[in-house]
Order: structure tokens, then C-alpha cells, then sequence
């Protein structure tokens, strides 16, 4: 909390508090979270309710720069505001100003030097595949649709693989600018319930179109196109080529960051 005092004979003080959202979004009608030209996104929108309602002009920071199409349940972003609304009620009035497709689901005072990207945090993403001969209309938005049959305990060893500290340079869209794309991945897990394979995924981190190509990669292997094993090949090669291709962007969903204390 920064404290601002001036004026010659009256003195007075200026409170700026940061503030942390947790948001959820269908990211359906968006050209992803961060603000651009091309279209309409998810972090356009709530940095304009945002200064509609505090009266004072607000550009969040988030921690996760979805892509067109994908949804969240968990994004983390954060702003600086000089209001005097307490930071939990923030969430209600907003959700109140927004469209039905993003809500706020918690709103709090966090220290000023907490920052939603560059603090000690583990990400997890869930990628959805419906499995089946023919496609659900309901499903539609929230999985990939794969009329032929995926091999789920094939797809399960490949993943094996890719738990742990590596390079996922294989792994990475062109265009990324990282100092480094070496990332741990924590957990892979693989599930299957009534035609939908549900792969999560957790990590420090994710390089661009990580996930997705990672899901690309082990439907390659769920087709029988790949052995298992040759996802310890790709990794080895570090080039992208050597990977499958990037799984469409309506399957996935940033279900949550935690943030170490």
C-alpha cells in the first residue's frame, strides 16, 4: 500500500491498493485475453468496466494470456486502484457491469509487490476430447471432437514422458520470446468418461501453445501414428517439426493458479 502526502497548508492522503481478480470466462466470443486490434478480448472488456466503476482508468495485469477460443475458470490478473470500495466488494459490483460469458469469482487485497506473473506459481490447464462416431451439439464449444479411436492407455505411457524438468523447445509455436524453454511439468494426467478424454496438465509454467501441442502430440499417439516412446524422441530433438500439430483452442481451459505464500 503506497501513501502519497502534499499541499502547502492542508494535507492530504492518497491510498493505492492492489487488487487480485480471480476470473472465470467462455472464451467463445473472444480473440483471447489479451488486448489487440484484431478483436474483442477478455481483458479489453473488464479494464473497461473496471474504469467505468472506480471512476479512474484501470489496466489490469494478468497471469495468463489465453488464446482466442479458450476458456478459463481461474485466470489471475491484478490492478492498482485509489478507490475506497473495499477490494472483496469490487468483485460484486463488477460481475454486475460485465457479460454473462465473464464473471469475477473473487476479488482482494494482495501486497503491492505481488505480481500475477512473475510470482512462484503452478498452473493447470485441462484439455477435453470427445471420443465418439458422432459429434455432441452440446459439447461443442468445450471439447475436440475425434470421430476414430483413441488409444487412452497408449496416450497415458506417452505422457510419462513428459512429467518432469525438460526442454520443451518441441513444444513451443514459433514467435515465443522466452529466456528459456525449459519448464517442469508436475503432473499429466489422462481421464476417460463417457466418450470425453479429459487431459490436465500442471506446471511453473507453459511456454506458447504448449498445452495444445503437447494434446496434438499425444492424439497422435492415440491414433497409433506414434509409439509412446517417440515423445522422449521429440523431446530430445528440441524442434518444433518434430512434434504433432497444435490441438484446436476450444477444448482448453485454464482451470486455476496457485501462487506459493
Amino acid at each position: 500500500m503506497a501513501v502519497f502526502m502534499c499541499q502547502e497548508k492542508e494535507s492530504w492522503i492518497k491510498i493505492v491498493k492492489r487488487v487480485r481478480l480471480i476470473i472465470s470466462y467462455d472464451g467463445t466470443n473472444y480473440c483471447g485475453w489479451q488486448v489487440q486490434i484484431n478483436g474483442i478480448t477478455v481483458e479489453e472488456i473488464i479494464n473497461r468496466e473496471l474504469s467505468s466503476l472506480l471512476g479512474e482508468e484501470i489496466a489490469v495485469i494478468g497471469a495468463s494470456r489465453t488464446d482466442s477460443g479458450v476458456h478459463a475458470m481461474g485466470n489471475v490478473a491484478v490492478f492498482d486502484t485509489e478507490t475506497r470500495i473495499p477490494a472483496e466488494k469490487i468483485s460484486f459490483a463488477l460481475n454486475q457491469r460485465l457479460p454473462d460469458d465473464i464473471r469475477i469469482q473473487k476479488s482482494e487485497e494482495v501486497p503491492e509487490d505481488f505480481h500475477p506473473r512473475y510470482c512462484d506459481s503452478t498452473k493447470t490447464y485441462e484439455y477435453k476430447i470427445l471420443n465418439r462416431r458422432f459429434p455432441d451439439p452440446m459439447l461443442r464449444l468445450y471439447t475436440h471432437f475425434v470421430y476414430m479411436p483413441l488409444d487412452v492407455e497408449l496416450m497415458r505411457k506417452a505422457a510419462e514422458y513428459l512429467v518432469g524438468e525438460h526442454d520443451f523447445a518441441s513444444f513451443c509455436s514459433a514467435g515465443s520470446q522466452v529466456k528459456t524453454t525449459v519448464r517442469t511439468v508436475y503432473t499429466l494426467d489422462i481421464k476417460e468418461e463417457n466418450d470425453v478424454i479429459s487431459i490436465r496438465i500442471s506446471g511453473n509454467g507453459f511456454l506458447y501453445n504448449m498445452v495444445r501441442i503437447i494434446v496434438g502430440t499425444l492424439m497422435k499417439v492415440g491414433l497409433g501414428v506414434y509409439p509412446p516412446e517417440h515423445v522422449k524422441e521429440i523431446l530430445e530433438v528440441k524442434d518444433r517439426y518434430a512434434a504433432g500439430p497444435k490441438a484446436p483452442a476450444r477444448g482448453l481451459t485454464l482451470i486455476g493458479i496457485e501462487y506459493q505464500e
